[in-house]
This record gives structure tokens, C-alpha cells and sequence, in this order.
């Protein structure tokens, strides 16, 4: 049973008949404390006549899967099996997070039929959003007073990062079809392949003329290459207590996915095997063996539950779960916070062993500082302090890995995605992957 706001409003109201009783004579309290037995009888006999609100049932039609921040309509279809009309309200317990309207819906539902109810979603957060019951209350033909019950109706949506990077994606695979030879620019590197020969013309690398295809012509021939297929990129995502840090309007981990999508996306569509494995100290999600369209759906699906543990990283178990994906990676990307020299030397030990098999990429993402004020006060100085700090040991850290035999590269949540997937380009047309 429940009450509605109509009960303490009729009892205010019995206010003025017991002024008016008192007046004529009557005990104020003797005629108060019966205006209110009057009201609570009135409400129990409303409840008492309300429909059950048990012999509703719920299924929900939902999709399985939204991206982060995209509005989606969830539906409730009620059906009322008893044999009165159930008028009253409905509510859906989704978490907060899920962003769903805090008001209930109306419900007028006769006997024998069904109702669909549409709530709009707007999730605020990745991973598994859950509803596991539906709250459907019945009110009195009065509506002072109602019956309630909790009908279970389990329901799960899965919020995907957005994938923002995306964007990038046209601009970088016009490059790949560049490189690939799908155009009429082509680019020459170490280690890349032959793809055809046609003629020469102005502007044309002169070390690529083929002399002998040229003597049997009229004209003189040029060797075209495009950059070699089927390398292994590897990408790690470090889940530990770095990947927590606030970083623009979200944590390290979400711009860390952001540059994994993108990269991922490039590659596969560059012919390479992608893997991806999000580590601290035992794996948290990992995606190897899915090539082609099916890549990115994968890589999605599987970083959407993963949240980053407060806990250190273990880099030589996650450098030996690299080699366990494959056996010779040509490039590894590490998405990970090494920012500060002390928290770095277990990183740092371990790099050394993995760069000597493969081109290591280590990529951090760093806050874009504030300007100080034209009037900076104490609090504006020693935030500047810090954010320089915090810089010099950056420094310092990516001058170690460049020792230990990797490539460090640092920037913004929204620059870290492009300037990775530059790199990647840069290497295939040079040839190093």
C-alpha cells in the first residue's frame, strides 16, 4: 500500500470543520483526532479497492548495445491479465548513470490489454547498465491511496566507447591508399613490396625506374611498391592506477581506447593482424584472431565493461602476455601514464626486452595546461608549478624510453589518437613494418 499527495491535503482540510465544531462547542481535539481516523479509514477502503497491480506482466524491447552519450528508447510492453482497469503509475529502476527520466509514466491500462512505454536512455557511462525490476502502482477510485508491487524484468544494455577518433579515419585512410598504390602517388621504402609497373612521369622517384621493363618499351617504365601485409600490431592498454587520472573531461583510459580504435581501424584495413590486450595484473579484456570488418565491433564490445583497478601494473607479466598473442609483433603499442621517473623503472627494466623484437610505440596522454590569469593568485602559481613539473618528468621518462628502445610520444585526449595513427603510416611507408 502507498499513499498519494491527495491524503495530507484532505487532512488540512478537515481543519476547517474542526474550527467550525469547536465553535459550536465541541472538543477541538475529540473532533480532530476523528477527521483523521475518517481520512485513514477512507485511504485503507481506496487501497482496498484498487486493482492488483500483480497481474501486470513485462517484457522490455531494448536494443543490446548503445554508444556512450547516443540516446536510445528503451519500451516496456504491460499487459494487464487481471479483470479490472489498472490506472496509476510506472517506474523503471535503471541506475542513474543511464540517464533516465526521474518522473513516473502515467499508466492506464483496461483488462485484457496491453500498453507500450517508451523511456529514453542517455547513458553517462560505459559498460553494463542493468534494469532488474519495473515498480507498477494501481491508485483507489479515490487516488488517495493505492496498491504497489515490484515486478521483475530483468533488462541489460551494453554502452560502447564512442569511438570520437573516428573523424580522423577518412584523412588517414586516404594516406593508406597512397601508400597502397590505389593512387596515382606512390611511395618507396625499405622492405616494401612490388605491386606493377607504369610510366614515368615528371616528379616520379628516378630510383625507381626499371631499366630492364624500359628496354623492352617505348617509353620509359616505373616500379611501383606498396608496403608490405600481414604484420602484427599489437596494442596494450594499461588498466592500472595511472589509467584512473582525470584527463579533460574524462580518465587516461578513455582517450587510451579513443587511439586503440583508431589505430585499430587503420590497420586492419592496411591488411596487418591487430591484437589488443588491457592488462594490470591479470588480463581485463583482450581481442587477437578477428581481422576485417569484424575487427572493430570486437574491439568495442570488449573494452565497454573494462574500468581502470587502483592497483600497480605488473609490466613483465603483461610483456609476456604480448609475446603469448604473437610470436613476432613488428610494432607494439603501449598506451599506458609513464609520467614520473620513480613510478617508471619497473616499466623501464622490462622495455628493453620487448623493443629488442619489435617496434615499440609508448603513448601517453597528457592535460592540455591553462593559461595562467593576467592577475594569478597564489593558488594559479602553484598549479602552474606543478603542471611544470610534471612536464620536466615527462621528459625525463621519454628520454628513458628512447634509451630502453622505444619511441615515446605525448599529447592531448583529442591529439594522442591522430599522432599515433601518423606514426603508424610513417613507419609502412618507410618500411619498418
Amino acid at each position: 500500500m502507498y499513499l498519494t499527495g491527495r491524503l495530507p491535503l484532505l487532512v488540512a482540510l478537515g481543519a476547517v470543520p474542526v474550527v467550525l465544531l469547536s465553535l459550536a462547542g465541541v472538543n477541538a481535539w475529540l473532533a480532530a483526532a476523528g477527521w483523521v481516523v475518517l481520512c485513514v479509514a477512507a485511504a485503507l477502503g481506496d487501497a482496498a479497492a484498487a486493482a492488483d497491480p500483480r497481474r501486470v506482466t513485462v517484457t522490455r524491447r531494448m536494443p543490446q548495445r548503445v554508444l556512450l552519450g547516443q540516446q536510445v528508447r528503451s519500451e516496456l510492453v504491460l499487459r494487464n491479465v487481471g479483470p479490472r482497469t489498472i490506472r496509476g503509475r510506472v517506474r523503471d529502476a535503471w541506475q542513474p548513470t543511464a540517464g533516465a527520466p526521474a518522473e513516473r509514466q502515467a499508466l492506464d491500462l483496461p483488462a485484457g490489454e496491453a500498453r507500450v512505454l517508451g523511456i529514453p536512455l542517455l547513458p553517462r557511462r560505459r559498460g553494463e547498465l542493468r534494469s532488474e525490476f519495473v515498480v507498477v502502482r494501481s491508485d483507489g477510485p479515490l487516488r488517495l491511496a493505492g496498491r504497489q508491487a515490484r515486478i521483475d524484468a530483468p533488462g541489460a544494455i551494453r554502452v560502447l566507447p564512442p569511438f570520437t577518433a573516428r573523424r580522423h579515419l577518412p584523412s588517414r585512410l586516404a594516406r593508406l591508399r597512397e601508400l597502397d598504390g590505389s593512387t596515382s602517388v606512390q611511395v618507396r621504402g625499405q622492405g616494401t613490396e612490388f605491386d606493377s609497373l607504369r610510366e614515368y612521369v615528371r616528379g616520379d622517384d628516378v630510383r625507381s625506374i626499371d631499366r630492364r621493363a624500359t628496354a623492352r618499351s617505348t617509353t620509359t617504365m616505373l616500379r611501383t611498391w606498396r608496403p608490405e601485409r600481414d604484420r602484427h600490431v599489437v596494442i596494450v592498454i594499461d588498466t592500472g592506477r595511472t589509467a584512473a587520472a582525470r584527463v579533460g573531461d574524462g580518465v587516461r583510459m578513455d582517450a587510451a581506447m579513443e587511439a586503440a580504435l583508431l589505430l585499430g581501424a587503420l590497420a586492419t584495413r592496411a591488411g596487418d593482424h591487430v591484437h589488443l590486450l588491457m592488462f594490470d595484473r591479470v588480463i581485463r579484456a583482450r581481442v587477437t584472431r578477428v581481422d576485417g570488418p569484424g575487427l572493430l565491433p570486437a574491439l568495442v564490445d570488449a573494452m565497454a565493461p573494462v574500468e581502470p583497478q587502483l592497483i600497480d601494473t605488473d609490466w613483465d607479466a603483461a610483456f609476456a602476455q604480448v609475446r603469448a598473442l604473437t610470436s613476432r609483433p613488428s610494432l607494439v603499442v603501449l598506451l599506458t601514464a609513464q609520467d614520473a621517473a620513480e613510478a617508471a623503472r619497473g616499466f623501464l627494466g622490462s622495455l628493453p626486452a620487448l623493443a629488442r623484437s619489435a617496434h615499440v610505440l609508448v603513448g601517453t596522454v597528457t592535460d592540455d595546461p591553462a593559461p595562467l590569469p593576467e592577475r594569478p593568485d597564489a593558488t594559479d602559481v602553484y598549479r602552474a608549478a606543478a603542471i611544470e613539473q610534471a612536464a620536466q618528468d615527462a621528459g625525463v621518462v621519454a628520454a628513458a624510453i628512447g634509451r630502453a628502445g622505444g619511441e615515446a610520444i605525448a599529447d592531448t585526449p583529442d591529439g594522442l589518437p591522430p599522432r599515433i595513427a601518423d606514426r603508424y603510416l610513417a613507419l609502412k611507408a618507410a618500411g619498418r613494418l
